[in-house]
């Protein structure tokens, strides 16, 4: 007898198989297309004697190299910007920089390395007016667009490099570019380190070192994991929503919520390596890891230290309030920090919390201590009732008296009709009231009451 029950286990096997296969395809992200600009200085001066060679002569062949194994990589396009290159120093050309080869879907490493060899160093350093073009270089499709600077010299032409470069990140014209000194005194390499991640080439072993250290973080993976700390430095706390925040134009580019598997181990987030990030842990207040120093193509633990507890507010028996809530701000804080609403629960990093709980009359709490992994339960008596029966129209308001019998004010009651309940706290009260039709300040009626946790107090308006 032929046995179905084989051929379509294998068939749902098979199935199976393939639904899984196409969801991982799914879900595995395509890798961004990268484009590199190099941007050359080709100002006289790079015609310095350098070792057994020049400064030019090194940078070219070099360079070549480089993008000759560019090629293998998939998804890579590569163009060359030079400046310094068409005029000599005598005319001052401020505006000496062209964009040589562009950017080309199609291998244009040949186009590069045959540019290379025509350019001859003779003029400025316009540095500024450079970077500016650049703007224009890059395609307007989406992709890391990356900038190699490589220079022996100073901006030339009075601009503010820095500034530019700025602007240009901020625009998300490219990303932190890399800047390569050749030859630059350690006391002007501020003077090129704001434009990018620097680097410093002193001899020409370093200088192409630098070239292949920079190819290796354009074009690796990066990965980190985000241990979040409690106060005992263990990496227990986790489902916290963490923002990485471009340090440089302050924009969100990630955001996770972070995840601890039943271990206590994190899991591994790809994020791109080039752009210079703060990380915002979204506790309550936030915590900030600024400038983080990631280590491209590689993996990173970055540990953020953000113990936290919990504050539980509540109310014995039912609340005439309705939704009644707490301002919650950090110990000796004028800001609102959160409105807690009672019943709810709410995590804390771990210290001091002022409250002001909006009940009538106000609650005011000082020094509410969050402990690690604690629960402070913070628990207030049933407030009583006031009922103005009486229908009138007038002035007046509530006050609290203390045993002194100095009167506070907590409200004023409602011109148009004098008889509503009010929810206070238990305490003693002044009620001061004049009607609207009472042509003297002699009229006033002034009362003293009691609120107790869960009575109502009724007090009546006289008509005088």
């Amino acid at each position: 007898m032929f046995n179905w029950c084989k051929p379509l286990a294998v068939l749902l096997l098979l199935l199976i198989i393939t639904a899984g296969g196409d969801t991982i395809a799914q879900e595995k992200k395509p890798q961004p297309k990268t484009r590199i600009l190099f941007l050359l200085d080709a100002s006289g001066s790079m015609l310095a004697k350098w070792e057994d060679s020049d400064r030019m002569s090194v940078a070219k062949n070099l360079l070549a190299h480089l993008v000759d194994s560019l090629e293998k990589y998939d998804n890579v396009e590569v163009a060359l910007r030079v400046y310094g290159h068409q005029s000599g120093r005598e005319r001052s050309d401020c505006k000496d920089t062209k964009l040589e080869v562009p950017f080309s879907v199609n291998n244009n490493s040949a186009a590069i390395r045959k540019k290379l060899e025509q350019i001859v160093p003779k003029g400025n350093t316009p540095i500024t007016y450079s970077l500016q073009q650049t703007a224009t270089d890059f395609p307007a499709d989406k992709a890391r667009n990356v900038i190699i600077l490589i220079t022996d010299g100073l901006e030339s032409c009075g601009g503010d490099p820095c500034a530019v470069s700025l602007a240009l990140q901020k625009n998300r014209i490219f990303l932190r570019p890399f800047v390569i000194g050749i030859g630059i005194a350690p006391e002007y390499e501020q003077q090129l380190s704001c434009i990018g991640q620097y680097f410093n080439a002193a001899d020409v072993k370093t200088f192409e070192n630098v070239l292949t250290q920079i190819a290796t973080q354009t074009l690796s993976e990066t990965t980190v994991s985000v241990e979040l700390l409690d106060e005992q430095n263990r990496p227990t706390e986790t489902n916290l929503n963490m923002t990485f925040v471009n340090a440089v134009t302050g924009s969100t580019e990630y955001n996770y919520v972070h995840y601890q598997d039943s271990k206590g181990k994190t899991d591994m987030l790809e994020i791109d390596a080039l752009v210079p990030y703060d990380l915002v842990v979204n506790t309550t207040p936030v915590v900030t890891a600024k400038s983080l120093q990631l280590k491209p193509g590689q993996h990173n633990v970055i540990r953020v230290k953000s113990p936290q507890g919990e504050l539980y507010l509540r109310q014995d028996g039912p609340s005439p309030y309705g939704a009644l809530a707490a301002i919650v701000k950090q110990q000796g804080s004028d800001q609102t920090l959160n409105v807690q609403v009672f019943g709810n629960r709410h995590k804390y990093l771990t210290g001091k919390y002022d409250l002001e709980i909006l009940t009538l009359p106000r609650i005011y709490l000082k020094d509410v201590e969050v402990k690690q992994s604690q629960v402070n339960t913070i628990t207030i008596p049933p407030p009583g009732q006031l009922a103005i029966p009486s229908q009138m129209q007038g002035f007046g308001s509530v006050y609290t008296l203390d045993e002194a019998g100095k009167q506070t004010w907590v409200c004023n009651l409602p011109e148009d009709n004098s008889r509503v309940t009010l929810a206070l706290q238990p305490g003693k009260y002044r009620l001061v009231y004049r009607m609207k039709s009472a042509q003297s300040s002699k009229f006033t009626d002034v009362q003293d009451f009691t609120i107790r946790s869960g009575a109502t107090t009724s007090v009546k308006i006289f008509n005088r």
